[in-house]
Order: structure tokens, then C-alpha cells, then sequence
């Protein structure tokens, strides 16, 4: 019998924040690599992002690496452009950027507050409103996951910002959802619990005993590996989702379910 094609064959998708190797965003774009998608990476680190597309093409993908500031309007315009003039087209958006200040509010700075609106809240609005423009005009439809996060879910001591902006990205992720289902248009949002990324080996040398005290919460037993948020985000993004919109997936080991 023979093989199935791959599911993105001929398809072009621009994930955020792939420039870490331990991130979500690259094992996204490797995930949806290996499946035949042409991918865009994108962050603000010029050098990494090109140096995982690079790597991505020695494994016989098809890819390249931007840089792009997600809270920058016309960075967000010349990074459709760049992905579309390569591959012809722009069918999925990954809004994987996103950084982490923990603080408790009496000591939450302004500048760290407006810092986290700024990339993991207004990031996501440009993004999406870039991406749903491109579609619409290409008019085939496609595909936009947001990482939002369990912090988006429910309440989290010292996350006042973060949970706030991943809290508005999970409603705006609804609201798009609703704005571009005429169009074929799918907006759905992943909620992370705790994952191995960067993210999470800068809070478990912050506070040791409250990085294992999160991980010791979850109902698995365990943190999850960047490549299983991948693969969620995939199944997303692919036709094997094609009647989803608008959904809210929680990838935590079970965190939110208590």
C-alpha cells in the first residue's frame, strides 16, 4: 500500500520564536518541516533563527529564517511579504513568541508589564491581522495557532502580566475564529503547562523549589518536551483538523483538569 502524502505538502507556514533549539517554535517548524510544509522561522535573534533554518534544510526541508519583532507593525508586513515572494503563498501562522517576567504585583514593574503586552499580547493581534489579510486575498483558506498557556487557563502566583496577555489570547483567538470562519479561516489557541523550553530553565534557576513544586502538580508526573506541544500544534494546523476553530487545547499533563 502506499505511503500517504505528507499533510502540508505545498503549503507555507511562519512560526514565531524558532530561534531556541529547546523551543516549542523550532520543534514546531521541524515537525511541520518533515511533513513537507515550506516553513519561515522568525525571532529577534538574526543569528540562531538563520542557524535552525539552516538546519532544517540539511535535513531536506524547506525553510528560512527571519528576523521579526512581533510587536513591530512593519516588521510583521515585510515578514508576510518575504514568506509569500519565497513560497508563494502564506497558509498557516504559529504566534509561538513570547517571554516570561515573574513578579508579584507589588513588585510587578511598569516596564515589565508593558514589555509582556507589548510581545505576547499585541505580538499576537499584528500577527493575526497580517496573516487573515494575506489569506483572505490568497482566498484558500488556512490556518493561525496562538500559544497562549495554562497561565491563560487559571490563576498562577506571580504571573499578573503573563496570565493577562495569554488570557487575551485566548479570547481574541476566539474572536478571530468567529471574524474568519467565512473565509476558511481557523484560529484555535494551545494552552502549555510546564515545558522544557528556555523559558522554563531560567525559572528553575530563579526558584528551584517553585519550578519543582509546578512540575510535582502535574497529574502525569512529569514536564512535557517541546515536541509533544509540537505535535498538538501541528494537528492544528493540518486538514486533520478541518472542523476545528475557535477551540482552546490545554497540553499540560493534566494541570488545568484539577
Amino acid at each position: 500500500m502506499p505511503m500517504p502524502a505528507p499533510r502540508f505538502t505545498g503549503m507555507s507556514v511562519l512560526v514565531t520564536g524558532a530561534a531556541s533549539r529547546n523551543g516549542i517554535g523550532f520543534a514546531t517548524a521541524s515537525r511541520l518541516a518533515a511533513e513537507g510544509a515550506s516553513v519561515t522561522l522568525t525571532d529577534i535573534d538574526s543569528d540562531q533563527v538563520e542557524q535552525r533554518a539552516h538546519e532544517l534544510r540539511a535535513d531536506g526541508g524547506d525553510a528560512q529564517g527571519l528576523v521579526l519583532d512581533v510587536a513591530d507593525e512593519a516588521q510583521w508586513q515585510g515578514a508576510i511579504e518575504r514568506t509569500v515572494s519565497r513560497f508563494g503563498s502564506l497558509d498557516g501562522l504559529v504566534n509561538n513568541a513570547g517571554i516570561c517576567l515573574l513578579q508579584r504585583i507589588e513588585a510587578a514593574e511598569m516596564a515589565a508589564w508593558r514589555k509582556q503586552i507589548d510581545v505576547n499580547l499585541t505580538g499576537v493581534f499584528l500577527g493575526c491581522r497580517a496573516a487573515i489579510a494575506q489569506m483572505r486575498a490568497q482566498g484558500r483558506g488556512g490556518a493561525i495557532v496562538n500559544i497562549s498557556s495554562a497561565a491563560g487557563l487559571v490563576g498562577m502566583p506571580r504571573t499578573t502580566a503573563y496570565s493577562a496577555t495569554k488570557g487575551g489570547v485566548r479570547l481574541m483567538t476566539k474572536t478571530l475564529a468567529i471574524e474568519a470562519a467565512p473565509q476558511n479561516i481557523r484560529v484555535n489557541s494551545i494552552h502549555p503547562g510546564v515545558t522544557e523550553t528556555d523559558i522554563q530553565i531560567e525559572v528553575r534557576k530563579a526558584d528551584p523549589a517553585a519550578s519543582a513544586a509546578a512540575a510535582a502538580a502535574v497529574p502525569l508526573g512529569r514536564t512535557a518536551a517541546p515536541s509533544e506541544l509540537g505535535a498538538a500544534i501541528v494537528f492544528l494546523l493540518s486538514p486533520d483538523a478541518s472542523y476545528i476553530t475557535g477551540a482552546e487545547l490545554a497540553v499540560d499533563g493534566g494541570l488545568t483538569a484539577q
